[in-house]
C-alpha cells in the first residue's frame, strides 16, 4: 500500500543521504585540544535562542527597534511583505551592508570575525524571509525563535521528535565543522588588513579563497540537504489533526499573536546543549519551510555573504543573554551611512564601488539559490531531491561567496590603511557607540570559546 505525502499524493520511498564529517582538530590544525576554556560569558538562552537563527542571534538584515520589549501584545496586522529578495540585493542595501562589514573589520579583532549566527548554515528553509516579514514585528526579538520552536513541538508526537533528535545528533559535526572551517578564512583576512603578509606576496589570492568557500558551502550543501530530507519526513507523517493545527498557527498572521506561554517539551529530555539547540531549530525552520514558498526559501538578508568580516558581533552581541531584546532594524544602514560619512571623498567611493565588483556575482548567488530551494522542495512533495545536483550548486554558491569576500577584504584592508590617525579615531568611536567590546577570544558560531590554534594561511596569499 503506498503511502501519502504531506499534500495526500502517492510518495515514493525516500533515500537517506548522508555525509561524513571530518575531525575538528584536524580541520582547523589545532595542536591539542582546541578549547582551553569556555568562558562563560552569557546564558545563551537557547545559543541566543537559536538564531534565526537557530539561536537568538537575529539575523538582522534590518530588524525592529531597540528597545527591550515585554511579551508581545497581540495584533492584527495585514500588511504586504516589505522585505524581499530584490530589495536584499538592491544597490543601496548592500551599500549600506558592505559599509557596515567594513566598520566591523576595521574596528574588530579576529576573534569577532568569527562570530556567526548559526541561521546563516543551510538557510533554505524561508526562516529569514518569516522573520523579516513577521506582520507583528516581532522578528527580531530574542523570543521569535523559542515561540515557534516550542509551539511547534507541542504539536509533534514524541517519535516525531525523537526524529529530529536522531538527526541533530548526526549533523552536529558537520556543523561544527563547518563553523571551524571559516576560522583559517577569517584569519587570513585579518592579516590582510594587519600587513601580516607572507614573504614574497602582496595580496590574497582570490582563485584560493574562492576553491576555499566552494570546499565550505560543499559542507552547507550536506547539511542542507540531510535537513530538508528531515522536513519532508516528519511533514509528510503529521496527521489530519496536526495539519490542521499548523494551519491554524498559520492563520493568526504573526508569531506575536501566537501562545507565547507553551511549556518546553524537550526539557524532560535533557538533550546535550548543542542538540537542544539543533532540535530548537529544525523545529521553527520546519514551520517557515511548511508556511513559505520557494520565493521565501531563496530570500535571504543583505549581509548573508561574506560573513567574515565581525560586523554579526558588532551588530548582535548586545543582545547576547538579554531576553526580549530587539535589535535596531536602523542599525545597519545607520552606521553604514555614518563610516562613509567619516571618509574622504576616494575611500567612500573604494568601499561604494564594491556593489559593482560583486554585481555579476550576487546576481548569479539568487539563481543558485532559487535551483537548490526548488531542489530540496521536492522533500516536502514526498519525492527524493537529487544530492549530486544539490552539492554541487552549494560548491558553486561558495565560490562566489568566495569572490565576494575577496572584494571586501581587498577594499577594506586599503581602505583602512589609508586612514589618518583622525580618521582611525572616530571609527573606532562610531563602534564604540554600538557597544563594541573587544572580544579576548573565538567564538563557535555564537559561542564563545578559547582561540583555537588556527591552521598556517599562508597559501591564501600570493
Amino acid at each position: 500500500m503506498k503511502t501519502k505525502d504531506f499534500f495526500g499524493n502517492n510518495k515514493p520511498t525516500n533515500n537517506f543521504f548522508g555525509g561524513a564529517s571530518t575531525s575538528f582538530g584536524r580541520l582547523l590544525g589545532v595542536n591539542s585540544i582546541m578549547f582551553f576554556q569556555v568562558f562563560v560569558l552569557i546564558t545563551i538562552s537557547f545559543l541566543f535562542n537559536q538564531c534565526k537563527e537557530e539561536e537568538l542571534v537575529l539575523e538582522e538584515t534590518e530588524t525592529q527597534t531597540t528597545t527591550q520589549t515585554t511579551t508581545p501584545t497581540k495584533t492584527d496586522t495585514t500588511t504586504t511583505d516589505q522585505y524581499i529578495i530584490e530589495q536584499a540585493v538592491s544597490d543601496e542595501a548592500q551599500r549600506n551592508t558592505i559599509a557596515f562589514d567594513g566598520l566591523g573589520f576595521m574596528t574588530g579583532n579576529f576573534g569577532s570575525q568569527t562570530f556567526l549566527p548559526p541561521g546563516k548554515v543551510a538557510d533554505y528553509s524561508g526562516f529569514q524571509y518569516l522573520r523579516d516579514n513577521d506582520p507583528t514585528k516581532l522578528g527580531h526579538n530574542t523570543s521569535f525563535v523559542t515561540i515557534i520552536a516550542f509551539n511547534i513541538l507541542n504539536i509533534l508526537t514524541t517519535d516525531q521528535i525523537n526524529m529530529f533528535v536522531a538527526r541533530a545528533k548526526e549533523q552536529i559535526d558537520q556543523i561544527n565543522q563547518f563553523g571551524y572551517k571559516r576560522f583559517p578564512l577569517c584569519k587570513a583576512f585579518r592579516r590582510l588588513i594587519d600587513g601580516d603578509l607572507p614573504s614574497g606576496t602582496t595580496g590574497l589570492n582570490k582563485d584560493v579563497v574562492m576553491s576555499y568557500t566552494a570546499d565550505l558551502y560543499r559542507i552547507d550543501g550536506l547539511i542542507s540537504y540531510n535537513r530538508a530530507q528531515l522536513f519532508g519526513q516528519v511533514l509528510n507523517s503529521l496527521s489530519t489533526a496536526q495539519k490542521a493545527k499548523l494551519v491554524a498557527l498559520k492563520g493568526l498572521k504573526g508569531i506575536g499573536n501566537w501562545d507565547a506561554n507553551v511549556t518546553n517539551p524537550l526539557e524532560k529530555l535533557q538533550l546535550q546543549q548543542d542538540v537542544n539547540v539543533a532540535v530548537m531549530t529544525y523545529a521553527s525552520e520546519m514551520y517557515a519551510w511548511y508556511a513559505g514558498t520557494v520565493k521565501s526559501d531563496v530570500y535571504f538578508c543583505p549581509e548573508r555573504h561574506g560573513t567574515y568580516f565581525g560586523s554579526f558581533y558588532l551588530k548582535d552581541w548586545p543582545a547576547m543573554g538579554n531576553p526580549n531584546y530587539t535589535i535596531d532594524e536602523k542599525m545597519t544602514a545607520d552606521a553604514g551611512t555614518n563610516l562613509l560619512a567619516i571618509l574622504s571623498t576616494t575611500q567612500a567611493d573604494q568601499i561604494r564601488g564594491i556593489v559593482d565588483l560583486q554585481r555579476a556575482s550576487l546576481t548569479e548567488l539568487v539563481l543558485r539559490r532559487t535551483d537548490i530551494s526548488t531542489e530540496l522542495r521536492k522533500f516536502m512533495a514526498g519525492q527524493t531531491a537529487d544530492s549530486t545536483s544539490v552539492i554541487a550548486l552549494s560548491k558553486r554558491y561558495g565560490e562566489l561567496d568566495g569572490q565576494l569576500s575577496y572584494f571586501y577584504a581587498t577594499n577594506f584592508s586599503q581602505v583602512y590603511k589609508s586612514l589618518t590617525t583622525d580618521q582611525k579615531a572616530k571609527v573606532l568611536a562610531l563602534a564604540n557607540t554600538l557597544g563594541y567590546i573587544n572580544p579576548t577570544g573565538a567564538f563557535l558560531y555564537s559561542q564563545p570559546i578559547a582561540m583555537p590554534t588556527v591552521t598556517n594561511t599562508d597559501f591564501m596569499f600570493k
